[in-house]
């Protein structure tokens, strides 16, 4: 998922070139890639790292989810600032694992999912994982917290934590039953759908739901 003068083709993905595509799926794995080894040292500098690039690719990539006529007025993300509360390494148990989720989209059919186990997090409440059952895998975690829908708040439909496919990774600690995964919701970002209904996104199910507010990450 060269920068050049677009007109409304865009505005649909599905007249979104092969090459555009692929150049911004390329540079959004360079983007995690970095943001992981940067947040080694300062999680806080990773996230001023990823706002930037993001807003540099949404204003300018022939493949963002933005309209022409968004992008003519663009002036950046609205993304709250960094706060090392909602940072965590958890670990991944095995309730819930097995179940199946199906998820019809306007545009890419029924997208199908099983789900790995559950991240419990302090305080907050219970996250399903899921694999994307088919042709490229990946883990994914959407979720939706109290502050969607709400007067500068969040996206109402929700949010995307992890989803490997695109890339969105924190890295995981260690090997085997007792490896954390790195789950920041400051790096929470809204899904393509927030911007263009032209877009398919599949959104939280009751399992992704959290009724406490995480007011971190991509605003709305």
């Amino acid at each position: 998922m060269a920068e050049e003068q677009h007109g409304a083709a865009e505005d649909n993905p599905a007249d979104i070139s092969a090459l555009d595509i692929a150049d911004w799926r390329l540079r959004t794995f360079a983007l995690y890639d970095n943001v992981r080894r940067f947040a080694v040292e300062s999680p806080s500098e990773a996230h001023s790292y990823w706002r930037h690039q993001r807003d540099l690719m949404f204003g300018t990539h022939p493949a963002s989810a933005l309209t022409a006529t968004d992008k003519a007025r663009f002036s950046g993300l609205k993304t709250a600032d960094y706060d090392p509360i909602y940072r965590f390494h958890v670990p991944l148990t095995k309730e819930g694992a097995g179940r199946e989720m199906s998820v019809e989209t306007a545009t890419d059919g029924v997208v199908h999912f099983v789900r790995l186990g559950t991240f419990d997090l302090p305080e907050m409440g219970q996250l399903g994982v899921w694999k994307l059952h088919g042709y490229g895998g990946g883990i994914f975690v959407p979720f939706r917290d109290a502050t969607a829908g709400q007067p500068g708040g969040t996206y109402g439909a929700g949010r995307y934590l992890l989803d490997t496919i695109k890339g969105a990774f924190h890295g995981v600690n260690g090997t085997g039953p007792g490896a954390t995964f790195v789950l920041d919701f400051n790096f929470a970002y809204n899904p393509s759908c927030a911007y263009n209904e032209a877009w398919a996104c599949p959104l939280p199910g009751p399992s992704n739901r959290l009724a406490v507010e995480i007011p971190v990450g991509e605003l709305y």
